[in-house]
């Protein structure tokens, strides 16, 4: 629905040239909540200008529906945008106006008759749930609810397409879970194609179907959400999913190996998480197991299982009992120091 091709942004700053976007080729499908990940400078926010047009790229082309957006004129820019729904970190509301107010501007904008805005606003209030606060003024709610309003807000006009710049960065975790929850329903019921930024891993985990890792103007890594979390490529990739699931192994833990074990990641999915291998492994192999770090999570409806764990005995044991395990599991040895 939405692709980037060969995609550069490239703004002039005191006669020197700034890559905010490099050579970006991606596609996002209709229907998907595809994440963007990155930390401040990585051009994430600049990527998702350029899909409304509030930046024209460089170089490059995109598309959606197929067709060139750099090419409309003003006039079907307009309609574009028509399509194109925001959410802001700020939630940008009008203080001045009421939560009804805020919803209907841009059904007001689009010149529709006050009984279709009040039917469409009505709706949407019953949709985020804040029927009872419909008169309210953007200081009278919370950060949550404020961000309930922009949502409604952004769906005012039937979009087509969510762009979430940040939508949950000013909030609190479980008011996050709220609103990523809302996000999923929105997908859901309304089936609107989400585009999402962030610096959090841990919202992406929670709600895209697929992600791009940015760095520098440029996506380094990009897949599905199972994929990038349980094999990430690059170091920045790691990084981010560490934040996630934070195997990596105190100083005071390693002084505390004994006898010189060796460490091992055993990664496993599906069925497997249920499996009792280490217990098994123990009494077959007469190999001691000792569980460093342990970590089950749910990937788009998948079990992954995370374990650092020191195996003691001796080597011809050992041997046997990684023999087995690499059947059932993927293993790897891993530095000490560097877990």
């Amino acid at each position: 629905m939405i692709s980037f091709d060969r995609v550069s942004k490239v703004y002039e700053s005191s006669g020197q040239s700034v890559h905010a976007v490099e050579d970006v080729s991606l596609t996002i499908e209709q229907g998907e909540i595809f994440g963007i990940i990155g930390f401040s400078g990585a051009g994430k926010s600049t990527l998702l200008r350029l899909v409304n047009m509030l930046e024209r790229p460089t170089s490059g082309i995109v598309s959606i529906d197929g067709k060139d957006i750099t090419s409309l004129s003003t006039k079907e820019l307009r309609r574009l945008r028509q399509r194109i729904g925001m959410i802001f970190q700020s939630f940008n509301l009008f203080h001045s106006r009421t939560v009804y107010g805020n919803i209907a501007y841009p059904l007001k904008l689009a010149k529709l008759p006050k009984n279709e805005i009040k039917r469409r606003v009505t709706e949407l209030l019953q949709f985020v749930g804040l029927e009872d606060k419909a008169n309210y003024y953007p200081e009278q709610l919370s950060g949550g609810q404020k961000q309930r309003v922009g949502i409604a807000r952004a769906l005012a006009t039937y979009p087509d397409v969510l762009i979430c710049d940040e939508a949950t960065s000013a909030l609190d975790p479980e008011t996050t879970s709220e609103i990523l929850n809302l996000l999923k329903k929105v997908n859901k019921e309304y089936k609107v194609t989400i585009l999402l930024i962030t610096h959090e891993m841990h919202v992406v985990k929670e709600i895209c179907h697929r992600v791009a890792v940015m760095e520098k103007g440029k996506v380094i890594e990009e897949g599905t959400i199972f994929d990038v979390f349980t094999r990430p490529k690059t170091k920045t990739t790691q990084n981010f999913v560490r934040s996630v699931i934070n195997d990596h192994l105190p100083e005071s833990v390693i002084a505390k190996i004994q006898n010189g074990g060796l460490i091992y990641r055993i990664t496993f999915t599906g069925e497997a998480t249920g499996q009792p291998l280490l217990s098994y492994i123990a009494k077959h192999y007469h190999v001691d197991v000792n569980v460093l770090y342990g970590n089950i999570i749910e990937l788009q409806g998948i079990l992954f299982g995370n374990l650092l764990v020191e195996l003691q005995g001796e080597a011809k044991e050992i041997q046997k009992a990684i023999q087995h395990l690499r059947l059932q599991v993927q293993l790897k040895e891993v530095e000490s120091r560097a877990s």
